[in-house]
């Protein structure tokens, strides 16, 4: 998918305009020359500046593109289909995934997708499942991050 300069540039100068916006709320810091606003200000301003040049040199070009321009895959339906699942399968995830628990929602949706994007039967279920406990171990064990554990927690604990 290709933006168009112009409508990117004006996207980013509206972004950095909210940032700056919403700092204004933030507490400024006793005995500190830089407030927590500092960095994100900086940040802000620099959106401004790059958008609006970005978004002008657009303008100015001799050039006329779309807005927005597709690319060819997006007029097959298994490519469409695929990007569908995937943010489906995130939504679904958050809305179930205290319910049924990480493990569950997690190995169904690594199969769904694998089965998706063509992987084998023989291939996908062995994959999912790895993948789920590796997920599950690095987040446990390594990073100290508990996973909700649903319908397993009676039968874990």
């Amino acid at each position: 998918m290709k933006l168009n300069d112009a409508l990117s540039g004006a996207a980013l100068a509206a972004l950095g305009a909210v940032v700056l916006w919403h700092i204004q709320s933030f507490p400024p810091m006793l005995g500190q020359k830089f407030g927590a606003a500092w960095f994100p200000g900086l940040i802000a301003v620099g959106l401004i500046i790059c958008g609006s040049l970005l978004a002008a040199a657009q303008l100015r070009s001799a050039t006329r593109e779309p807005l927005l321009a597709l690319p060819a895959w997006t007029k097959r339906a298994r490519p469409v289909a695929s990007v569908a699942s995937v943010v489906a399968g995130l939504i679904f995830y958050v809305m179930v995934v205290d319910a049924l628990g990480f493990h569950i929602t997690a190995a169904a949706l690594l199969l769904a997708w694998s089965r998706l994007l063509g992987a084998s039967w023989r291939l996908a279920l062995p994959v999912s499942l790895a993948a789920t406990v590796v997920i599950h171990l690095a987040f446990y064990k390594l990073l100290k991050v508990p996973l909700p554990w649903g319908l397993l927690e009676r039968v874990v604990f």
